[in-house]
């Protein structure tokens, strides 16, 4: 099978390895960044393409070009490079954090008889395929309620965080309006609203913070009450909220000495090298779903963990692994028959298939990258 990964940063280009290991697959890697393209083609069997991205029809002709695509676009990106590539009748696996509703391409998909898994990163990601399927075992759901976080093993001053993803799309999440279910209903709070502080075994406190993460559920899935949460290091939600509502997140030019600018572009250009990990430099992710409801005529509750960390080994950071190894567990998946229908699935459906979320809960682990479940009834 012929793949090509579009994008080959942090994420892309883990993913890219990961796959070409894979005799079944030649890999492509398409990037206009000549960094990128050097460091997934750097040991490594990967085919290198420096490409445009930001143009549908340069995405379309890749995508006629291969049988499968996986996608690693910005988020600002990712909704029209989707629809770019069903059009060609190719199937993706995409883990663009966009904007737009994606399933609003499933007639796309079904048109062209391709098969789109989208957001099938870590959270939403499996955190979604987990929260579908022990929805699938309940008799009854009462409430979903998630919370994950990417963070650097060692604080440091000021900011006490590292982009482990596209740090266009850290920003996006703190400016995004978040969206969640409450007693039945779609509510819309701001990004970073009602904090709350969480314990962990070995990571300590963290808080917790409203971002859109919850994604398609809210269409999807008939729970009165679902939440996702974002978690930093405490200190975090005030210091984002500051840049915010000063302005430092703003995409209208303003006028600075006669010359336009764009104030995101200035705070980009200040903020991502002091977020940028460094060469061996540990990460963590931790993430808790928690699904709350009734089976047999009893409150029962499952709730999965996990705790995962920087790979020294390989250099792959936890974020790249927890993320990039999702997606190409659902490559694999793909290209071994497991799911065949057409059209644009969200990780939840896939939750209720069970032979689904065995597989990818085992390509997983072979990486080790371990979900712990705790089932409880009270």
């Amino acid at each position: 099978m012929k793949i090509v990964v579009l994008g080959g940063g942090l994420v892309g280009g883990p993913m890219a390895k990961d796959l070409a290991k894979d005799d079944d697959f030649e890999v492509t890697v398409a990037d206009i960044r000549d960094e990128a393209l050097e460091s997934a083609a750097r040991g490594t069997k990967i085919r290198i393409v420096k490409s445009d991205l930001s143009d549908p029809a340069e995405v379309a002709r890749l995508a006629n070009e291969h049988d499968l695509v996986l996608s690693a676009v910005p988020g600002f990106m990712g909704f029209a490079t989707l629809r770019a590539v069903l059009e060609t009748g190719t199937s993706c696996v995409d883990i663009a954090f966009f904007p737009e509703d994606p399933l609003a391409l499933d007639p796309v998909a079904k048109k062209h008889s391709a098969t789109a898994f989208v957001d099938m990163g870590v959270g939403p990601g499996m955190s979604s395929v987990l929260a579908g399927h022990a929805h699938a075992q309940l008799d009854t759901t009462d409430s979903i309620l998630t919370y994950v976080g990417g963070l650097p093993a060692v604080r440091r001053w000021p900011y006490e965080y590292a982009a482990v993803f596209s740090p266009v799309d850290v920003i996006e999440e703190y400016v995004r309006p978040a969206r969640y279910v409450e007693n039945g209903h779609l509510v819309t709070r701001p990004a970073l609203s009602d904090p709350e502080l969480i314990d962990f075994p070995v990571v300590g406190t963290l808080e917790a913070f409203n971002t859109d993460g919850l994604r398609t559920m809210a269409k999807t899935m008939k729970v009165a009450n679902m939440k996702e949460k974002t978690m930093r290091y405490p200190g975090h939600i005030e210091k984002m909220a500051v840049l915010r509502e000063t302005g430092f997140f703003g995409t209208e030019p303003i006028d600075v000495g006669g010359v336009k600018v764009r104030p995101l572009d200035v705070t980009a250009k200040l903020l991502f090298p002091m977020w940028k990990l460094q060469p061996g430099e540990a990460d963590i992710t931790v993430m808790r779903v928690i699904v709350v409801g009734t089976k047999n005529g009893k409150r029962t509750r499952y709730t999965y963990d996990l705790f995962d960390t920087f790979d020294a080994d390989s250099g792959v950071h936890s974020m790249a692994r927890t993320t990039g190894y999702t997606a190409t567990a659902a490559v694999r998946m793909l290209f071994r028959g497991m799911f065949k229908d057409a059209g644009v699935y969200p990780p939840e459906l896939l939750g209720p298939r069970r032979p689904c979320v065995d597989f990818l809960l085992a390509q997983l682990k072979e990486r080790n990258v371990n979900y712990r479940e705790t089932i409880e009834t009270f």
